[in-house]
């Protein structure tokens, strides 16, 4: 029976990486549109400088204050945001002070953003998940946000700290690993819930 429940979740993961691949080849397909107040091309950094940057592409978009880009070749390319930078993805969406990102195969491969603190969150069915953290690194082929520095991360009801957690985006699920968490504890705070008023005989 619990070879069988392994084999099910082993099964439903790889299922979950497939779905993430297909999307992320649809996305490819996609154009990208790219909006500023304002460009400049540094000719001696080699880099092109927006202003009130947004860049979208299908249900991908970026907003920043400033942005600055090696090129517009979204095949290969490292763009650096800037100034109350927001990130949103498929099932989330990040916000922080700085964002590193990186464009391959003509769609965003991966985010990191920094701040203090950057967050996370994802809207479930009946609740809102959401997280904080120095650094949070997203990265699209594997649908996951990785926490690390001070790390935390509630469901709407319970909480979870850590260096670091990994939080799925497609199986809604944390990792904490006791190894990557520097000699540091994981706490999980579970609260108890309302209790749900009896329903009064008639």
């Amino acid at each position: 029976m619990a070879g069988s429940h392994r084999s099910a979740t082993v099964a439903a993961a790889l299922a979950g990486l497939m779905a993430c691949g297909s999307v992320a080849q649809e996305r490819a397909r996609l154009p990208v549109t790219v909006e500023a107040r304002s460009s400049d091309f540094d000719y001696r950094n080699q880099m092109l400088v927006f202003a009130q940057v947004v860049i979208v592409q299908g249900d991908v978009r970026i907003v920043a204050e400033r942005a600055q880009a090696t090129g517009l070749d979204f095949q290969d390319s490292q763009w650096e945001f800037n100034g109350q930078v927001r990130i949103t993805v498929p099932g989330g969406a990040l916000a922080s002070d700085q964002a590193r990102v990186r464009f391959a195969g003509g769609a965003i491969a991966t985010a990191t953003v920094n701040g203090t603190p950057a967050t996370f969150q994802q809207q479930r069915e009946a609740e809102l998940a959401r997280g904080r953290a120095g650094r949070i690194e997203y990265d699209h082929g594997q649908g996951t946000v990785e926490l690390s520095g001070e790390a935390w991360l509630t469901d709407g009801h319970n909480e979870i700290t850590g260096t670091r957690l990994v939080y799925s985006l497609a199986t809604q699920r944390v990792i904490a690993r006791s190894g990557d968490q520097g000699g540091e504890p994981v706490r999980i705070t579970i609260r108890p819930r309302e209790p749900v008023p009896a329903t009064p005989t008639p």
